[in-house]
């Protein structure tokens, strides 16, 4: 029996995730490998990179109900500044993978987590298909880790059985229009930060101007004329020569359109309500305390309730009945929420005191 898909001569190892989803950069290519992939739909758009922050210390900053104290501690660890469940989350959302370290005191017990850059990481497989170990990659040099060593938590990926999807991908069309229209935008600021004109040269008799002549105007444009400082200055033409002002027709100022759209899909590939992200003309939510609830239902909760159930399975030969859960009495934009459920159980007379503790999630 073949498990995870396995094909007959599949290679036993490949590496992580790093082949591009159909980006675009200037030249007309997306550029290939995670690295330069969240470089230019990451760092270099505000939009994406405040979705993924948002969504990740989100996640990061929920309340967390542990089984045990040493449990708990582990968890709450910063690592770089940051909570560890908001740096997993931050890695699936771009890469899809997180892969968590577990370290080991002198006596072999977990004494912390650590989560590798999931690009770095490479898994290897037995004969049948399962995960046998894992190969963390810097530069030139090779760490192998066992598979009891390492905590995989992927999103669902349906063309792979062992690597997860980020929703780089999903928003990749996006990112790069959005990008290019803030490159049209500063283009058009270093052009006088006005829709360019013409410089007709009719002197009356059918002339025209020589290459040198040709040259030195254009020169003298460029360095007199062209760029934000420049804008408004005045023209001193002669020899037949007259600007002539050219505007934008509707049609071509619907880039503007074009990247609010860009920057709401952006949002939506990554579980955001627009109007968190100031996003203008959204309409779906009432108001931001609904975005915010919603955000919280809807991405942040499912989110870190797969990566607490993952770390919690993951430490199980350490602690055998580890439980971790976000405790949603303690998230202030789902306070509104459990005052409903609470005053709908305090009203109902058809139930005991014990059934409705129960019901409220304080049952024993």
């Amino acid at each position: 029996m073949r498990l995870f898909g396995w094909k007959a001569g599949r290679d036993a190892s490949r590496p992580a995730l790093s082949r591009g989803h159909g980006y675009f950069d200037a030249a007309g290519r997306w550029p290939q490998g995670y690295e330069a992939q969240v470089r230019t739909g990451y760092a270099a758009n505000a939009v994406a990179q405040r979705a993924v922050r948002l969504v990740a210390e989100s996640v990061g900053g929920a309340p967390v109900d542990a089984s045990a104290p040493d449990l708990a501690r582990l968890i709450g660890a910063r690592v770089a500044g940051e909570r560890l469940p908001g740096v997993i989350a931050a890695q699936l959302l771009l890469h899809g993978n997180a892969f968590v370290q577990i370290l080991r005191d002198a006596q072999g017990e977990a004494a912390a987590l650590y989560p590798l850059r999931p690009e770095r990481v490479t898994i290897e497989l037995d004969a049948t298909g399962w995960p046998a170990g894992y190969v963390y990659r810097v530069g030139g040099r090779t760490t192998r880790l066992a598979a009891e060593e390492v905590i995989h938590i992927r999103s669902f990926n349906p063309l792979d059985d062992h690597y997860g999807l980020g929703c780089l991908g999903a928003a990749s069309a996006a990112i790069a229009i959005h990008n290019a229209a803030a490159t049209w935008n500063k283009a058009l600021l270093d052009n006088a930060a006005r829709p360019s004109g013409a410089l007709v040269y009719d002197p009356g008799d059918g002339s025209a101007l020589s290459a040198e002549q040709f040259g030195r105007l254009k020169e003298e444009m460029e360095a007199g004329f062209a760029g934000a400082g420049n804008a408004g200055r005045p023209m001193l033409l002669e020899g037949g020569l007259r600007w002539q002002p050219l505007s934008l027709s509707p049609a071509d100022m619907d880039f503007i359109a074009l990247k609010a759209a860009a920057a709401r899909e952006i949002a939506l590939a990554f579980g955001v309500p627009p109007m968190l992200l100031g996003l203008p003309g959204d309409a779906t939510y009432a108001n931001y305390r609904e975005a915010n609830r919603a955000l919280w239902r809807t991405t942040v909760l499912p989110l870190a309730d797969a990566i607490l159930a993952a770390l919690a399975a993951g430490l199980a030969a350490w602690f055998p009945e580890a439980r971790l859960a976000v405790d949603p009495d303690r998230v202030p934009a789902l306070v509104e929420d459990r005052e409903r459920l609470w005053r709908m159980v305090s009203a109902a007379t058809f139930i005991t005191d014990a059934e409705k503790r129960e019901m409220v999630g304080w049952g024993q």
